[in-house]
């Protein structure tokens, strides 16, 4: 009898592929027979690599080798040669289609995400501020649907050491550990940079024995943290220390707590078990991307009746200022970060 072996397709972003992983666990767990192979970007494997021994990864450079529609009959011929049994396509875009498409022609069992576009459009429209089924709920739905129901259980993802781990010279002499990821891929779920280093210096005032790391790695984000570093001595400039998204990982893994926009660091952070303390403007935790975990407690947002406006925070602010991050004050980030480090020092 064959083994079952169950592709998994998911390319992009690196939030939406983080989200996938205590559902990969989760099944890998449940179904220690199965074997389970993650389809993604290079840059991905590290969030698969340690998840279990029936937890597979191939990489699949979408701009290189398998770019267009020649590279994707590549691609093709390249998976069935691994004799999956079931294809579970976790992203529903164009790539993904034509490869899933090409997989029920030759008739293997396959299933699709419903990203329950409508929910989250009359969520956006209409406003009814209702939970709409998470990115966890939709990917275990897939699978549901290709004969292996799970419920979705996951404490945190394993870390290897290494000898020379900089993360623990980097954070072990300090307390607390706070990390800050103040950017994201929409100008509507970024804080404005002037209140975010006021946060910072009220952090460091009551802090002065603590160190606060700067998550992020693009020209302009590395040149906002020079300045910040430059001003608040006890910054540390992430990507000037730190290379690669594992020991991105580990150190998030180190922190006390991580203050996230609406981002993929979010995500990243909850994988560690890490409390987030996640700031939200144009878009909303109801539709259904919250990290894995996560309180609700923990999101710092303003009732207002234009948001949310945007389910990725892509659309311009209609009122030309964004008053949902604008009107969100730096005590009241302060303060959710400081009711989790209360919570650290009572549980040790």
């Amino acid at each position: 009898m064959r083994t079952e072996h169950v592709l998994i397709i998911r390319f992009s972003a690196l939030g939406d592929v983080a989200m996938a992983v205590p559902v990969v666990s989760s099944l890998a767990r449940w179904y220690p027979d199965v074997r389970f192979t993650v389809l993604s970007r290079p840059n991905m494997r590290p969030l698969f690599d340690t998840l279990a021994p029936n937890v597979g990864f191939m990489e699949a450079d979408l701009k290189g080798e398998y770019c267009g529609l020649r590279g994707l009959n590549a691609l093709y011929r390249r998976l069935t040669a691994k004799q999956f049994t079931a294809v579970a396509d976790l992203h529903d875009v164009l790539r993904s289609q034509y490869l899933r498409r090409r997989f029920t022609i030759d008739g293997y069992k396959v299933a699709h995400i419903d990203k329950h576009r409508r929910g989250k459009r009359r969520l956006i429209k209409e406003r009814p501020l209702v939970q709409q089924p998470t990115s966890f709920s939709n990917y275990a739905e897939v699978f549901a649907k290709l004969g292996f129901p799970v419920k979705v259980t996951f404490d945190s993802i394993a870390i290897r050491s290494t000898a020379d781990d900089e993360t623990e010279l980097l954070t072990g002499q300090w307390h607390p550990n706070i990390g800050i990821a103040p950017f994201a891929a929409h100008e509507g779920k970024v804080y404005p940079l002037t209140l975010m280093e006021d946060v910072i210096a009220r952090l460091t005032e009551r802090h002065p024995d603590g160190r606060i790391f700067l998550f992020g790695g693009g020209k302009e984000e590395r040149e906002v943290f020079s300045g910040w570093c430059s001003r608040h001595g006890q910054c540390v400039s992430v990507p000037e220390h730190i290379h690669g998204l594992r020991d991105e990982l580990r150190l998030m893994s180190r922190l006390d707590v991580m203050l996230s926009m609406d981002s993929a660091n979010m995500h990243l952070a909850s994988l560690t078990a890490t409390p987030v303390v996640s700031v939200w403007g144009a878009t909303h935790p109801y539709a259904g991307f919250m990290g894995w975990g996560q309180s609700l407690d923990n999101a710092v947002q303003l009732d207002m009746p234009c948001r949310p406006c945007s389910i990725y925070g892509n659309r311009p602010c209609r009122m030309g200022d964004t008053p949902c991050l604008n009107g969100i004050s730096p005590m009241a980030i302060v303060e959710k970060i400081e009711k989790n480090l209360g919570k650290l020092r009572v549980k040790n």
